[in-house]
């Protein structure tokens, strides 16, 4: 696969999603309400999967966030955790300030949630990217809780697995499978070269109608 630093210097949500829709995968950007903390951070990299389920208590002598532990300690280089929390939600508030900081010693490059975060403010000085459902200062503890990691998931209304690429940027999050991720980000870089191509001649004054014909991108 190309290097991540040139897909995010050249790609973007959009044109990814173009492309998937070209190749026959119409349902791979998760649903608009889920936004970047900062709308200046962008991110690619692996999905590594938790699932939410609701909780209305803690037990005696339980760790709630035990599966969640042992995810954000397993992050590697690249890693992108995602939590599927049946979002949009006023309960399910996993992620926050020390998630984030965990996640980022670890290597991972973004958190990707349909459910709530919080310690916002910290959270944006880290410059960390964050996609998210919603804000709020609830604690997951009595809430939710995770009860499977690594496994196929849905998340804003796309399915997700450990392995998938995730791209996110200010348009939204786009989720690209594994298995046709390489072509993916071929067609895509070659779409993306049109597309300016395109612009280029349109800021010459070219006619719309005359640059669509030559390039085919709109």
């Amino acid at each position: 696969m190309v290097a991540s630093a040139e897909l995010l210097r050249t790609l973007y949500t959009a044109v990814l999603s173009d492309v998937m829709d070209e190749m026959g995968y119409p349902n791979q950007a998760c649903r608009p309400f889920m936004r970047p903390l900062d709308e200046t951070t962008s991110f690619v990299g692996r999905a590594r999967t938790g699932l939410y389920s609701n909780a209305y208590s803690v037990l005696e002598g339980e760790n709630p966030y035990e599966l969640e532990i042992r995810l954000i300690d397993d992050l590697k280089p690249g890693d992108v955790p995602v939590f599927a929390c049946g979002g949009p939600t006023h309960r399910m508030a996993p992620w926050g300030e020390l998630l984030t900081t965990a996640a980022m010693a670890r290597g991972a490059v973004a958190c990707v949630t349909d459910g709530l975060v919080r310690d916002v403010r910290h959270i944006r000085a880290l410059k960390f990217p964050v996609f998210h459902g919603g804000i709020g200062p609830l604690d997951s503890k009595g809430r939710c809780r995770m009860i499977e990691m690594d496994r196929t998931i849905e998340c804003g209304g796309v399915m997700i697995s450990a392995g998938d690429t995730i791209f996110g940027d200010v348009d939204g999050v786009v989720v690209i499978p594994q298995a046709i991720a390489d072509e993916v980000f071929r067609r895509a870089l070659d779409k993306a070269a049109r597309e300016t191509h395109t612009r280029d001649e349109l800021r010459a004054g070219r006619l719309l109608i005359e640059v669509y014909e030559k390039y085919g991108v709109l």
